[in-house]
C-alpha cells in the first residue's frame, strides 16, 4: 500500500500546473509528426498540445528533452502501416529484446490525456506474420501520467516503459485482435523494464499475450483494478534469458484481477541455467521477491496460477543447470476461478524449492 500511495503524492506535483501556451496541430496530412514535435517543442515547459483532430504519424517521432507539458490527445492518431520496411529499417531502437519504437517520449513531468485513440495499424503487421514498432515507448522519464486513452490495433506490445520513474496509466482501453476476429500475438498491454515506482490502474485490455509483463529490474509496481480478456495472464518475467546479465523484480502488488479467457493467470516465468556464457537462451542471474498477487479471478484460465523457473529450457538442461534466479516471498491470496486444464489448476516448475504454503485458495478445474 505505501508504494500506491508514494507515487499519487507524487503526482500531486503536476495538478496545480496551468497551461501557459496551447499548440493546435492542424493534422491531416501524410505524416503529422513533424508538426506533432515542432508543437511540443514550442509548448514545452508548462503548455497543451492539443491533438483533437485525425494525425498520423508517417516516419520515427522522437520527443526527448519535455518538461511539465500536457498532450490532450481527444481526436485519433494513427501509425502508418503502407510501408512495414521502413519502420522496420528506420525506428527507435531499443536494447531490449530486439524491440523498437515509432515514438519515443522522454522528460519529466509529461501528461497525455483527452479520450482519444492511438491506432495501431496492425492488421498490415498481423497478415505479414510480423512484429512492428511499440506505439509509443516511456523512456527514461519521471512523473509521466498517461491516462483516458485508448489503444487499438498495436502492431506489436502497446506501451513500453523503460528506465523510469514514477508513471502512472490510468483508465486506459486497449483492444488489439485481428479484424478476421483472430487473436492478435505479442500484443502485451504494458512491459515494464529497468523501472520504479510505475502504477497501472483501472483499465480493460482485450489482447494477444501478457496483459502485463514485469520485464527485468522492475520495482515498486502497483497493477490493479483490470479486466484482461484472451492474454497469457499477468506475468512477472521472462527473467535470466541472458547470461552474465542480472535480473531483478521486486515489490510488486497485483490487485483486483479479473483474468478471462486466458492462457494463464498470475505468472512467473524465468529461464534455466545454461553452460555458455555467451548464452541468449538462459544462464542470467537475479531473483524475484516480495510479490503479492490478491484479489485475483480467474475464468476459464488455462493455468491460473504458474510458476516456472524452467521457462522455454528443456528438462535435462534445466536439471544439470538449475536456474540462477531465485524465486521467494511470492504471495496468492483470494485467488478464485476457473481452470479449463482438466488436471491442474497450478503449475510449479522449480529448480529447487523450499517453504511453500498453501491456504484459503478456491479454484476449481472446468472440464
Amino acid at each position: 500500500m505505501h508504494r500506491s500511495i508514494f507515487v499519487v503524492l507524487g503526482f500531486a506535483l503536476l495538478a496545480p500546473l496551468v497551461a501557459s501556451l496551447t499548440c493546435e496541430v492542424p493534422g491531416g496530412t501524410s505524416d503529422d509528426g513533424p508538426a506533432i514535435k515542432a508543437a511540443l517543442i514550442q509548448c514545452n515547459n508548462g503548455g497543451t498540445v492539443v491533438l483533437d483532430k485525425s494525425y498520423t504519424i508517417g516516419t520515427v517521432l522522437q520527443t526527448t528533452g519535455l518538461s511539465n507539458v500536457a498532450i490532450q490527445l481527444s481526436g485519433t492518431v494513427n501509425l502508418a502501416s503502407n510501408d512495414l520496411s521502413y519502420w522496420q529499417k528506420n525506428s527507435y531502437q531499443l536494447t531490449y529484446q530486439n524491440a523498437y519504437t515509432s515514438w519515443l517520449i522522454s522528460g519529466s513531468g509529461i501528461h497525455i490525456y483527452g479520450g482519444g485513440t492511438f491506432y495501431g495499424g496492425g492488421d498490415a503487421w498481423y497478415a505479414a506474420g510480423k512484429t512492428g514498432p511499440i506505439p509509443w515507448t516511456i523512456y527514461n522519464s519521471q512523473n509521466v501520467l498517461v491516462e483516458n486513452i485508448s489503444q487499438t490495433q498495436s502492431p506489436f506490445w502497446h506501451n513500453f516503459i523503460d528506465g523510469s520513474t514514477n508513471v502512472t496509466f490510468n483508465n486506459i482501453n486497449l483492444h488489439s485482435v485481428q479484424s478476421s476476429g483472430k487473436q492478435a500475438q505479442n500484443t502485451d498491454g504494458w512491459d515494464i523494464y529497468r523501472s520504479s515506482q510505475v502504477v497501472i490502474s483501472n483499465s480493460y485490455i482485450v489482447n494477444g499475450d501478457d496483459c502485463v509483463s514485469f520485464k527485468p529490474n522492475t520495482t515498486q509496481a502497483t497493477v490493479e483494478n483490470l479486466y484482461c480478456q484472451g492474454s497469457h495472464g499477468i506475468s512477472v518475467g521472462s527473467l535470466g534469458q541472458y547470461a552474465g546479465e542480472v535480473d531483478i523484480v521486486a515489490n510488486v502488488l497485483v490487485k483486483n484481477i479479473t483474468m478471462v479467457s486466458a492462457e494463464n493467470g498470475a505468472r512467473i516465468k524465468a529461464f534455466g541455467g545454461n553452460p555458455s556464457t555467451t548464452s541468449t537462451s538462459g544462464g542470467g542471474a537475479g531473483y524475484v521477491q516480495n510479490i503479492t498477487f490478491q484479489d485475483f479471478t480467474c475464468r476459464n484460465c488455462d493455468l491460473p496460477i504458474v510458476i516456472d523457473q524452467c521457462y522455454e529450457t528443456d528438462d535435462s538442461t534445466c536439471a544439470s543447470y538449475p536456474s540462477k534466479v531465485t524465486i521467494n516471498d511470492v504471495h496468492y491470496i483470494d485467488v478464485t476461478g476457473t481452470g479449463t486444464k482438466s488436471k491442474e489448476v497450478v503449475t510449479l516448475v522449480c529448480s529447487d524449492y523450499e517453504d511453500v504454503n498453501h491456504e484459503d485458495n478456491d479454484h476449481k478445474d472446468h472440464k
